[in-house]
């Protein structure tokens, strides 16, 4: 197969990639890392040349979890709601990171904040896609109580996203951490009920639920290989596909 970019026929024609707040901190224990936000971005823009439509979904945990702060006695609707500010702060890092390299963006957020980013309106967001614009939705569905698991999986069926992405530190789904267990096994291919049965942890339950009720892929990379999330779309790479 020749790969150049003029060649190339991707799979899919409209993605969602999900990430962590905590795939943009790089080695640091905390925050941003800019050379880590750039890597991302270039590896965003390889798949944007090849003409696919980009959805974006960032976490904020790098910033704040809203979880771990109720956890440590903060009331759970407040701690959710900073998690949700955590996720502006770094879809606004990645819009420059993008729009520095070229690429247009939208941070769209689920809280309004007009100022910074553009409320949600779904025909809007369909519009900047068909404009080949990224659009980063932040602030996840905008209700606590619900991670940006659950808040990509949405965004994705109502983008009619083809798939979702789901960029992670190891190249799968494996049955335990292959990092602190070496016979873990990685699955080429699983169900929804197996990850939801086996808690392989994939994504939360209620994002795997919604993937399954619609029949939305999901596909699990190493977001640390370059050129993963481009190879993955000419058929190459390494990664689990959990479908139906």
């Amino acid at each position: 197969m020749d790969n150049t970019p003029d060649s190339l026929q991707p799979k899919f024609n409209r993605v969602l990639l999900k990430i962590s707040g905590e795939a943009l901190m790089g080695d640091q224990g905390f925050g941003l890392h800019p050379p880590t936000v750039q890597r991302i971005a270039r590896e965003v823009k390889t798949v944007h040349d090849l003409g696919v439509e980009i959805c974006m979904v960032i976490g904020g945990g790098n910033i704040f979890r809203g979880l771990s702060g109720s956890a440590q006695g903060m009331e759970r609707t407040t701690a959710d709601y900073m998690g949700m500010l955590a996720t502006i702060m770094n879809a606004l890092a990645m819009q420059s990171a993008l729009e520095e390299l070229g690429v247009f963006t939208r941070v769209i957020s689920a809280i309004r904040m007009d100022e910074v980013a553009e409320p949600y309106i779904r025909r809007r967001a369909v519009r900047h896609l068909e404009k080949k614009r990224v659009c980063i939705f932040a602030a996840g569905t905008g209700n606590p109580y619900f991670t940006t698991d659950t808040a990509a999986t949405l965004r994705a069926n109502e983008m009619a996203c083809e798939a979702i992405f789901k960029g992670t530190k190891v190249d799968g789904v494996y049955d335990k951490d292959p990092k602190k267990h070496a016979d873990a096994k990685r699955y080429d291919n699983v169900t929804y009920d197996e990850v939801l049965a086996q808690h392989l942890g994939v994504m939360d339950a209620s994002a795997i639920a919604l993937a399954r009720d619609n029949n939305l892929p999901i596909i699990v990379f190493s977001l640390d290989e370059p050129g993963g999330f481009r190879g993955i779309l000419a058929g190459q790479g390494t990664y689990t596909s959990v479908h139906g």
